[in-house]
């Protein structure tokens, strides 16, 4: 079993790589793409034209619209969405499908949507909560833009890479799996009240059994 690791950052791979290193798990590889969906797509598509692995697994921290979510939880992200695609016709916004760009089904997506295959029954992940995501350029911090967002997309997480990871691997027919721990709530910036540290810890913690039972079957 191979698998490839894929975050934007190294500090979200910090914890998770000491523990497999400690571990001796050496069938594991690392990806640290950079912030962003433009330098997620390349980078993972140039390792993946140079490699093959059985899972590309998407770890990170993400801030999330759904106050249901515990900051520092660890969700399953089944579901993403590429929000920023489409155009503006006054308040209205217009889908690529809406403006004639994109069909209702071209792979890989369906309606607009990424949806991650299904996979074989996994308790490291039966176990969180699944969740829709949205990939951004620009991460929401306005009152106005939270709420037009929720009302055109009902998402409940977002992140600047999930997205990405998920077209790239579905376009390569790689089993992809997201997880994300939840660092803050999508809201005016407060860093006061984020919580990465205890965000970093959660996620690092979810990863190794994640890795742990894949590696297993």
């Amino acid at each position: 079993m191979k698998i490839l690791i894929v975050a934007a950052t190294e500090h979200e791979l910090k914890g998770l790589k000491a523990t497999l290193m400690a571990n001796e798990i050496s069938s594991i590889d690392f990806l640290v793409t950079g912030v962003g969906m433009i330098n997620t797509t390349f980078e993972l598509t140039k390792v993946l034209l140079q490699n093959t692995y059985d899972y590309v697994i998407n770890i990170g921290i993400a801030g999330s619209f759904d106050r249901t979510i515990n900051l520092g939880e660890v969700v399953w992200v089944r579901k993403e969405l590429f929000s920023e695609m489409g155009a503006e016709d006054g308040e209205e916004f217009l889908s690529l499908i809406q403006l004639g760009l994109q069909t209702h089904d071209d792979f890989p997506f369906e309606w607009g949507e990424l949806k991650a295959p299904i996979l074989p029954e996994i308790n490291a992940l039966a176990q969180l909560k699944q969740v829709r995501g949205i990939t951004v350029n620009k991460v929401h911090g306005n009152e106005a833009s939270i709420l037009k967002t929720n009302m055109q997309c009902s998402p409940q997480v977002e992140s600047m890479e999930g997205a990405a990871v998920f077209y790239v691997a579905m376009k390569m027919n790689i089993p992809c799996i997201q997880i994300r721990s939840i660092s803050n709530y999508v809201e005016r910036r407060n860093r006061e009240s984020w919580k990465i540290k205890e965000a970093l810890e959660s996620l690092t913690k979810q990863s190794v059994l994640l890795i742990n039972e894949i590696c297993s079957l």
